[in-house]
């Protein structure tokens, strides 16, 4: 028997997105840990499309954000897939399911064909249509707490998802586990070399500038940066690059021409441009006002940990989750209300001198504050300990054939 029967490393991913940088950054971290993935994934047709995957990928179709009766008709087309590619689902140790809709069809997917596989629930963002009273809130409380009570882990990006939804709202009281928005490295930590060590101190110029890289969402948190911009022309400039999405896009691409210190650049390749993209900036946007309510106030986003990593001090809000964050290892800046003039004030009286004091402290931090190196995964060892207790099958054999395209990718390269 081979290594990877005796070991049962084989898991099932259901993703919403098929070349977003969160599923591709799993992948690769389930791949650096041994295991050999096979991923079913819808298409968003919104960022990274570029990439092009060398594990097993099974295409469930076009899909929309947000549009969720749409997803609906998506669901229903991807069953029949999943049906067609059974027989990737028989051998494995473990099913990975990101998002309340992949995990429905994970959950049927075990029911069918692999009722005792290990199912895993992972949630980095908790969308604001599950935290309102209304119809379609209840609704969707009520399947994803059905669908909790069948889950063997959950996975979350900041301890407040649990602490302030699943546990207060969903009386989640299974097995969980935090696993932040890191950069994965391609080497271990003890071998990579520190990028924001190399970060040079801050070139003289007349304006600081601002950089929002990634989603680019919120229109609440549009209209502030915006207004920032204007109000301090000869102050800050603001870069964006990523995708626009939850904005008005007509309105953001008139803000962008219509203010001089303001520019989009589009899209951009991730990790492969991250070092470049915030060694061009001074500080990180940080403040999401989307869902201040919950999401907003609850999340840890990738970029607080991009910009650390790079040695860019982020700005946030006040007594939100990534604030207090911020503030707890003095390597940013937080505000409170009202949130336009605590801004305003800030950079009318920034003293480069603070600035870079807070910048030697930043560069300070141990790396894996961070990042994670490869290998080092506390999501592979936990199901490592959850397969022990599950008799193992010998791997993709359906009629003596065995799986195609199972070559591993190299991992991804940030240092």
């Amino acid at each position: 028997m081979s290594q990877r029967q005796e070991a049962g490393r084989d898991v099932v991913m259901f993703e919403p997105d098929l070349t977003e940088t969160t599923t591709v950054s799993r992948v690769v971290e389930f791949m650096q840990s041994g295991f050999i993935p096979t991923v079913f994934g819808f298409r968003r047709a919104r960022y990274n499309q570029s990439h092009v995957a060398s594990w097993q990928e099974i295409d469930l179709g076009q899909t929309r954000d947000g549009k969720y009766w749409r997803r609906l008709k998506a669901l229903a087309r991807a069953i029949p897939i999943i049906f067609q590619n059974r027989r990737y689902l028989r051998a494995n140790c473990a099913f990975h399911a990101r998002n309340l809709d992949q995990l429905c069809l994970a959950l049927y997917a075990r029911a069918l064909f692999n009722p005792r596989a290990i199912l895993v629930y992972e949630v980095v963002d908790i969308q604001p249509s599950f935290t309102t009273r209304g119809l379609l809130g209840m609704a969707l409380r009520m399947i994803e707490r059905i669908c909790l009570r069948r889950i063997d882990l959950l996975i979350v990006s900041s301890p407040a998802f649990q602490q302030n939804y699943f546990s207060a709202i969903q009386r989640y009281r299974g097995e969980w586990l935090l696993v932040e928005n890191k950069l994965r490295l391609a080497t271990p930590i003890s071998e990579s070399k520190h990028r924001l060590e190399r970060r040079p101190s801050r070139p003289p110029r007349s304006r600081w500038i601002i950089g929002y890289f990634g989603l680019i969402r919120g229109q609440a948190t549009l209209e502030l940066m915006v207004r920032l911009a204007k109000s301090l022309p000869d102050k800050i400039e603001l870069r964006f690059r990523g995708v626009v999405t939850t904005v008005d896009h007509a309105w953001f691409r008139s803000a962008v021409a219509g203010t001089e210190n303001i520019h989009y650049d589009g899209e951009y390749n991730n990790p492969a441009d991250l070092a470049a993209l915030y060694e061009s900036v001074d500080f990180a946007w940080a403040l999401d006002l989307e869902d201040i309510a919950c999401n907003s106030r609850w999340l840890l986003p990738c970029r607080f940990y991009e910009a650390g990593f790079f040695g860019v001090p982020c700005l946030a809000v006040r007594g939100f989750e990534v604030g207090q964050l911020i503030d707890r290892l003095g390597v940013g800046w937080t505000f409170g209300e009202p949130l336009e003039e605590s801004l305003n004030s800030f950079f009318q009286a920034l003293d480069p001198r603070l600035y870079e004091e807070r910048c030697r402290k930043l560069r300070a931090c141990p790396v894996d504050t961070f990042a994670v190196g490869k290998g080092d995964s506390d999501l592979c060892r936990k199901l490592e300990q959850l397969a022990g207790k599950v008799p193992y099958r010998a791997p993709h054999l359906i009629s003596g054939k065995p799986a195609e395209n199972q070559r591993l990718t190299r991992p991804l390269k940030v240092d």
